[in-house]
Parts: structure tokens; sequence; C-alpha cells
């Protein structure tokens, strides 16, 4: 049934828009979360699948108080930066993962760097002429916008389909195949195309390794079984061969690893017999190239709670003397002084929630020279940079990554220095 179009000019005074119901309106600027804004009647609508200035019918999916969320489901002035999606999942009321993929790659740079901006001026507490200062933008990745994810979770329905979910939804959208996940994933016999059902099954994820092994476990209840390849992958990364299990975190964009490190490098430049932190270290890729750069007279501290980072850093770094690792929290590791100043350089690398102020007080309380700050969430990087600054730090460059093409993610490395 074909519902009716409310026009987004008249007020009908019906008190606000309802679920289902479809509005024509004109979408305003980009926003954090894969949408745009728009106004009915002075209601804010965050409409998907959308791009500015265009005008669309938008379909209401959730209302809530002092906003409601929508998706455009027909457009009818579009955007000079609007494309055909590679997908057919990616598409209202279809698979979530994919943001973007109606928008030109150049347009999905600027609509990061504009969300970028945005969460400076609005958490971060800079203004225009200090984000234009730092010429903040977001730079491509080597290899193109599809066949990047190195590590794909699919969801498997009640009939024991894999799929993915939709937005905002656990309900499991059934694919054949999924456009940017690395080709070696797309090959696995996983997806229904193949003929393959998982009716056991919760979950099935698939890794790719830039070693090239690639593994598949399926789990269930919170147990995990190994499917077919090794337990164990290879990474190549920081001119080092890494071993890990297949469920450890690691970058999901194959140049992702390398891209992060440069960029910490270069933006830090540790001199030797300097002494580095590495909060949040994980398997230890930044404390491996701090270790390379501040040598043998040098000293590296790595802090990380979860346990397979742990075990994976002292696997990998064994053959560095001058690196330590610290299982703990990294709050609870810098307020026990499990680790204490001085220190020269430190690598901040938290989870999406940021660091938080109590990390950057203590941070900043051991007088490093200089913090590099890795973040995959711009309003967290703009909580804590707003930290920062207010304890007399400033922020001296940003660099900004395409690491998830496609999406409406970016990751960001922020150089910070005392003012």
């Amino acid at each position: 049934m074909t519902l009716p179009v409310q026009q987004s000019e008249a007020a009908d005074g019906r008190g606000g828009l309802t679920e289902a119901e479809q509005v024509e309106l004109t979408v305003a600027a980009v926003a954090p979360g894969g949408h745009c804004v728009a106004r009915v009647d002075g209601q804010v609508v965050f409409v998907r699948h959308a791009l500015p200035g265009e005008r669309v019918v938008a379909e209401v999916t959730e209302v809530h108080r002092g906003f409601v969320r929508a998706d455009a489901v027909r457009v009818l002035e579009p955007s000079p930066d609007r494309v055909e999606p590679p997908c057919p999942y990616a598409r209202p009321g279809r698979c979530g993962g994919c943001d973007l993929q109606h928008v030109a790659v150049p347009a999905q740079l600027r609509w990061k760097t504009d969300v970028v901006r945005e969460q400076l001026i609005r958490l971060g507490g800079l203004d225009e002429a200090g984000c234009d200062a730092l010429n903040v933008r977001v730079e491509t990745l080597p290899g193109g916008p599809l066949g990047w994810r190195s590590r794909v979770r699919y969801a498997v329905d009640a009939a024991g389909r894999a799929g993915l979910l939709k937005h905002r939804s656990h309900e499991v959208v059934p694919v054949d195949r999924c456009l940017i996940a690395h080709p070696a994933i797309q090959d696995q016999p996983v997806l229904t195309s193949s003929g393959t059902r998982w009716p056991a099954d919760d979950a099935v994820e698939v890794v790719a390794s830039t070693g090239g092994d690639v593994t598949v476990t399926a789990s269930t209840a919170g147990r995990t079984r190994r499917v077919s390849g090794p337990e164990r992958v290879r990474e190549l990364a920081a001119d080092r061969e890494w071993h890990l299990p297949a469920s450890s975190f690691w970058q999901v964009h194959p140049a992702a690893a390398d891209t992060l490190v440069a960029a910490v490098l270069e933006l830090t430049g540790p001199e030797p017999g300097e002494r580095a932190w590495d909060l949040y270290g994980g398997a230890g890729l930044f404390a491996a190239a701090l270790a390379e750069r501040v040598g043998e007279s040098g000293r590296v501290t790595l802090v990380e709670a979860a346990g397979d980072g742990v075990a994976a850093a002292r696997e990998n770094l064994r053959d560095l003397a001058q690196v330590e690792v610290v299982a703990a929290r990294v709050e609870t590791a810098l307020a026990r002084r499990r680790i204490t100043g001085p220190v020269d350089v430190v690598v901040l690398d938290p989870p999406r929630s940021g660091a938080g102020a109590r990390v950057v007080r203590d941070v900043v309380a051991a007088g490093p020279r200089a913090v590099a700050y890795v973040a995959c969430d711009p309003a967290a990087f703009a909580r804590d940079l707003r930290v920062f600054t207010d304890l007399g730090w400033r922020l001296a460059a940003l660099r900004g990554y395409d690491l998830f093409p496609m999406t409406q993610h970016v990751e960001l490395v922020g150089l910070l220095l005392p003012a």
C-alpha cells in the first residue's frame, strides 16, 4: 500500500510524524551516524540513504522524543554526488552494514571530513579557524572501496541462513555476497548462495589475514568452533610477521596497520633512548614500532587488559628486550602506579568509547612531550580533546583515514602537545 506523503512545508497540526509515515523533505547537512539532518515542521529527522541538498520522500522508521529516524525511499531531486549502490542489499530496509554506498567516493571523503569538523567544533571546543589551521581531511587507503574488509561476522537467521543485520535491528538479511568483504572471504562457502546452512549456529565469522590465512569459525551460545583454516593466523605489518589467534583483534583493512604506524611515528618522532607508553596496546603493533625507534637504550611499556591481546603481545614482542607488557586496564595501571612517569611519548589507542577524562588527566600528569591519539570515533576523540585542552594541551596535527570505505566510520590520528 502506498502511504500518503506529507509536504514538509505544511503544518497539519497532527503533533509530529509517526512510524511508517512518508514525508517529502529537503535534506540538510551530514551528521554522525551515516545520516543527514532534515526538519519537518520543526521536528528533527535523521535521514539515511540521502545526501545534502536532495529532495526526497522519507519513510519514518523510529520515533523518539525530540527526533525521528527515516529512510529516503524515493529521490525527487538527486545530488550530483549520488551514485547507484554497487550492492543490491545497500538499500532502505535491507543490510545496515554500508551507510554510504549511494555516495560517490570523493563525496564520501568530504562527508567524513565534515563530520570530523562538526565534532571537533561541537564537542572538542575548536572553532572554524582552528579546524582550517589543522587542514582536516580524510585520506583514502590503497585497494579501492570494495573488497577490503578482512574480518566479517555473519549473523544466522532461524532458517540457518547466514547474512547481515538490518540497520539498528537484530533482524538478519540473508545475502549471497558482501561486496566490501575481502575476495578470500567472498570465496568461502558460507552464505546461502553456496548451498550452506548453519542450523545449529548463531553466527559465522571469516578472517582473511594479510599473511594469506583464511579461517572460518561458527559460534553458538557463546561457544566457538573452528570450521576450517588455521586456529592461528599470520599478519604482516610494521616490517614484522605477527602470529595470533584468528579471533584476536586486528585492523580490518589490510593497509590500516602500516598506515597508522607510519602516522604515529611521523607525528611523534621517537628518538633513541626515549621512554614510550603504548596504552590499549593489543598485540603490540605500536609498541613494536616504538621499540625499533627508541632502541635498546630506550623503554616501551605496553598496557592491555584483554588476555588474548596480552598473550599475543608477549609472544610477538619477545625479541624486543626493551618492551614490557603490563596486563591491566589502562585506568587501573595509571591510578595504581603499575606504570609511572616520566615518559616521553604516549600512544593512546582506546576503544570506541574513548580514553575518558581520568586516563587523560593521568597521562598529562606523567609529563610526556607528545601524545599520539588513535581514534575510531570522532565524538569520543573530541570529548577527550576537550579534556586535554582544559589541561593546557593543544591539538597540533590531525590525520583522517578512510579505513572503512562505504561506511560512515573514519579513523583519526591526532598529535597532542603541551601548549
